[in-house]
């Protein structure tokens, strides 16, 4: 097999692979990639119809790009419900994807967080945070989940850029999960800071 076929395989695979992807943004920027290859190989082969098609689907990855990168902070985007610990919807989104909240967050129990909180993106509900008071005026989160779909986006940060969810509670600090202390990118990012053995942010 000569370079350019396996170039051209590549592409394809590319293509095929993108589609297998659960993320958004991850779908999008592989089908780019595969899109791009495509455009080329297909150039060098003088298969025209298929430069032409690849070429659109690469104008439409990069404008649906565009417009996820652009949103991806953007709070007017996104938001935040609170529940009640209780609440049946929020039963069933926590009993349809616990195997997945189990794989990331070993150990936890639904059913133990009276503070309950859903990050809505339009009508689709792509996060939930749960936290339950830790005593001084901190709330400790008990559970940062994100859809795998939406998991480049990481929405949770919309419930602790609203810090009127907490302070409203009389809370003045949020403790990270244990087992996100080491996640510094994001936490830090939303103004968590290092305190002793926990990671907190400071609410205004």
């Amino acid at each position: 097999m000569d370079v350019l076929s396996i170039i051209g395989w590549g592409g394809s695979a590319l293509v095929v692979v993108s589609l297998l992807q659960t993320r958004i943004l991850r779908l999008r920027v592989l089908n780019l990639v595969g899109c791009v290859i495509l455009v080329g190989f297909n150039l060098a082969i003088g298969v025209w119809p298929m430069v032409g098609m690849n070429a659109v689907l690469a104008v439409i990855n990069v404008v649906y790009l565009w417009r996820l990168l652009r949103h991806r902070h953007d709070q007017a985007e996104y938001t935040v419900l609170q529940l009640n610990d209780t609440d049946a919807y929020l039963d069933h989104v926590l009993a349809r994807h616990e195997k997945d909240i189990s794989r990331f967050n070993p150990g936890f129990t639904a059913g133990t967080s009276p503070y309950a909180f859903l990050v809505q993106h339009g009508d689709r509900t792509v996060g939930v945070v749960l936290a339950h008071d830790a005593g001084s005026g901190r709330a400790q989160i008990d559970l940062d989940y994100v859809l795998p779909k939406y998991r480049d986006f990481t929405p949770g940060e919309f419930v602790y850029r609203r810090s009127d969810v907490f302070t409203d509670h009389g809370f003045h600090q949020v403790l990270a999960p244990p087992r996100m202390r080491d996640s510094k990118p994001y936490l830090t990012n939303l103004g968590f800071h290092r305190d002793g053995d926990d990671l907190v942010l400071d609410l205004r």
